[in-house]
């Protein structure tokens, strides 16, 4: 079952509208395909194509902890957490425009 979903992720990839109008890359692209590699147990191949991938994952799951316990210690590591993602996200971006 695990591999026919994965499967059918791998056939029904969303294609980026940003890359396909303007011809560059947008700040997302590689999510897809490094969620991916990650439900695959690719990590290296994942952390390669997208390392924004997994600190937005903790991000998230971060995030919903913190509705369920409101303590101190949760709201700085989601802090870090979503800063530590955004500095990838747009580190990576800067690297895939200076490469193209």
């Amino acid at each position: 079952m695990w591999q026919q979903l994965i499967q059918w992720l791998e056939h029904f990839q969303i294609q980026c509208s940003f890359q396909n109008y303007w011809g560059v890359c947008c700040p997302g692209c590689g999510f897809q395909s490094a969620l991916l590699e990650l439900l695959k147990g690719n990590i290296w191949e994942s952390i390669q194509t997208y390392p924004a991938l997994i600190p937005i994952l903790v991000t998230i799951l971060l995030f919903f902890i913190k509705l369920k316990i409101n303590s101190k210690l949760i709201s700085i590591t989601l802090r870090s957490s979503f800063f530590l993602s955004i500095i990838l996200i747009l580190s990576n971006y800067i690297i895939n425009l200076s490469s193209s």
